[in-house]
């Protein structure tokens, strides 16, 4: 494994994105689980950070609770989009270290922001790829370059893996 230098800004700034990401799909969540706040804390609470540039013991929190959230839901789209909140807090936890399961950080928010665009419309890739490329469009230098501290990730066969790897090949051109 490489040593790889990331600073608090860095961090920031992925959290910034990750947020932005996230926040786009909150609304698929909150139409089926309109009494559980945990993925919006978890957006909100990011926010916190990224102005401050402080991860606190509440934003790890709202993280594993958005995660929580995915799994009570009864609907693939609105557990998807649970899971983007709960990455999307996660991510500026990201490590110093150079490994794919790092590089998920990166990519987590926008590829569940997707996945749950893509089943709202009835499983209609094209609404999920619409969704990624908005991500990609949005994305700043600085979450490029930390992306390409990262090793590139291998296509795989779910519909998962096929937009983490359209996503991580876009972010490094």
């Amino acid at each position: 494994m490489n040593q790889v230098t990331i600073s608090e800004e860095d961090r920031r700034l992925l959290g910034l994105w990750a947020a932005d990401c996230a926040e786009r799909v909150l609304p698929v969540f909150e139409a089926r689980a309109p009494d559980d706040a945990r993925p919006r804390e978890a957006i909100e609470v990011l926010r916190v950070y990224t102005h401050t540039g402080k991860r606190t013991a509440r934003l790890r929190a709202v993280s594993w609770a958005g995660h929580k959230a995915a799994g009570e839901v009864d609907d693939p789209a609105a557990a998807a989009a649970a899971r983007a909140a709960c990455y999307a807090a996660a991510a500026p936890y990201i490590h110093a270290l150079a490994t794919p399961h790092q590089a998920k950080h990166i990519h987590g928010p926008a590829i569940y922001a997707a996945l749950a665009r893509e089943i709202s419309a009835d499983h209609d890739t094209a609404v999920g790829d619409e969704e990624l490329r908005w991500a990609i469009g949005h994305a700043s230098p600085e979450v490029r370059g930390l992306l390409r501290l990262m090793p590139a990730c291998e296509p795989g066969r779910s519909r998962l893996a096929v937009l983490r790897h359209h996503l991580d090949s876009a972010l490094r051109q």
